[in-house]
């Protein structure tokens, strides 16, 4: 299979947890006539979460379904158990549409729930050593994540991707890499996000979204496209926004007119043999922008720059 492109939910508003945008029937629509042939779930509730009714959803579209994004606060034990049992509803959801389009297994996306803790979420983008977690709290963050992904594996057969994500603690370079020091390689793989990793390295160096994949290639399973505008992303880290103000003033902007070269992104993947799909997020808060004009340039531009 050659690389295709996808698009999901948070691009037209409906953002973990932050509201939704406009409704689903109207967004898939969109999503299809802008040039996409696969989405993500979103928020549990925003698409129909009846197997049959969401079947027909995709399949009237020609659409695959991808994956699905759950947060879970992994630094608390207690709360595994639930985020199992969450985390578990949505991968049956999943598993009952696997077979909807070009047969893509889609993907658990597991992530720290993010903008939880107040400190994380008023220094995303900036983060400093000594706001990471201590060698026992990795502990349990990792078993937690390992349950969850052993867990979906069990009952589904279906694989988890952890995302890295910006106002979680799993957010920066060496963050990632402790969180998979930590996990069982065989059932948690990394999705790797451009403009969270962009972002979540501080800094306004592009060339280290190339060196990331390099670093992190062989637990890399699946991947979002997403650009990070370095002016906005400067402003933030000048004036101390917490995220939600990042993302509502642009920091992840349309592909193209931030700071990631996604034809070297795609050469790097394809070197490494990744034939999967790739996701476009363009992160924004209900109502923001122009949701199907920015889907509408990000497929352009990825024409463009990918030849796809």
């Amino acid at each position: 299979m050659a690389i295709r492109f996808g698009n999901a939910p948070c691009s037209w508003g409906t953002i973990e947890g932050w509201g939704h945008g406009i409704g689903y029937s109207q967004m898939l629509d969109e999503l299809k006539h802008t040039g996409y042939d696969g989405t993500e779930l979103g928020d549990w509730g925003y698409m129909p979460t009846e197997p049959d009714r969401l079947r027909r959803e995709l399949s009237s579209r020609g659409l695959t379904m991808l994956g699905a994004y759950e947060g879970v606060y992994l630094l608390e034990p207690t709360e595994h158990a639930t985020g199992q049992e969450r985390v578990l509803r949505t991968a049956r959801l999943l598993k009952s549409v696997a077979d909807v389009g070009d047969g893509w297994q889609p993907f658990v996306v597991l992530a720290d729930e993010h903008s939880r803790d107040r400190l994380r979420f008023e220094n995303a983008g900036r983060v400093r050593p000594e706001l990471s977690l201590t060698a026992q709290q990795w502990k349990v963050f990792a078993a937690g994540a390992d349950r969850i992904a052993h867990a979906v594996h069990n009952e589904t057969g279906l694989r988890t991707v952890f995302h890295h994500h910006c106002a979680g603690y799993v957010e920066t370079p060496w963050e990632i890499e402790a969180l998979l020091e930590h996990t069982d390689e065989r059932v948690l793989g990394l999705l790797f996000d451009t403009g969270h990793y962009l972002y979540g390295t501080g800094t306004n160096e592009p060339e280290q979204v190339l060196e990331g994949i390099e670093r992190f290639k062989s637990r890399l399973w699946y991947v979002h496209y997403k650009d990070c505008h370095p002016l906005v992303a400067a402003e933030a880290r000048s004036k101390g926004w917490n995220y939600k103000e990042a993302v509502g003033n642009g920091v992840f902007c349309e592909l193209g007119k931030g700071q990631i070269d996604f034809g070297a992104v795609t050469r790097k993947l394809e070197a490494l043999g990744y034939d999967g799909w790739i996701t476009v997020e363009q992160d924004v808060l209900p109502g923001m922008g122009e949701p199907r004009k920015s889907a509408e340039h990000n497929r352009r531009y990825l024409q463009q720059v990918t030849g796809r």
